[in-house]
């Protein structure tokens, strides 16, 4: 079996300042099926979550209509406090009312009550970039 190649030698780039491995994490997956309610298995969604480091990933791409809102809850309950360097970035402007409904809704009302829901999940345990107002 070949060693195991860290994320970070795949190159780097910059978001918002930041430096990212250019191979990142995406956290839809550790949600249930279809992307919908939490993970069949929770300890094992949770271990991923805290090897991503381990291997050089710094860049968790997320949303809060992931489960809806179990991708960013488990990646605070497994990474928090965050390692120096980890970007977590996370989305908004879809609704979830019902499995395999992905609904947009890029009303500024919306994301006005998504951005709290985020923070709360653990988002913004770290450093925020804004890049643009909801205004």
């Amino acid at each position: 079996m070949a060693p195991l190649v860290g994320a970070g030698a795949v190159g780097a780039l910059r978001i918002g300042g930041l430096a990212v491995n250019r191979m990142g994490f995406g956290a839809m997956r550790i949600c249930g099926p279809s992307v919908w309610g939490p993970p069949r298995d929770r300890e094992a969604a949770l271990r991923v979550l805290r090897r991503a480091p381990d291997l050089g990933i710094n860049f968790i791409d997320t949303a809060d209509s992931y489960g809806p809102e179990v991708s960013e809850t488990l990646i605070a309950e497994a990474l928090h406090p965050y390692p120096a360097g980890l970007v977590i970035a996370t989305k908004g402007g879809l609704t979830r009312p019902v499995p395999h409904a992905w609904d947009p809704d890029g009303r500024p009302e919306h994301l006005r009550r998504g951005l709290p829901r985020s923070c709360r999940a653990g988002c913004n345990r770290g450093r925020a970039i804004r890049r643009q107002s909801c205004r």
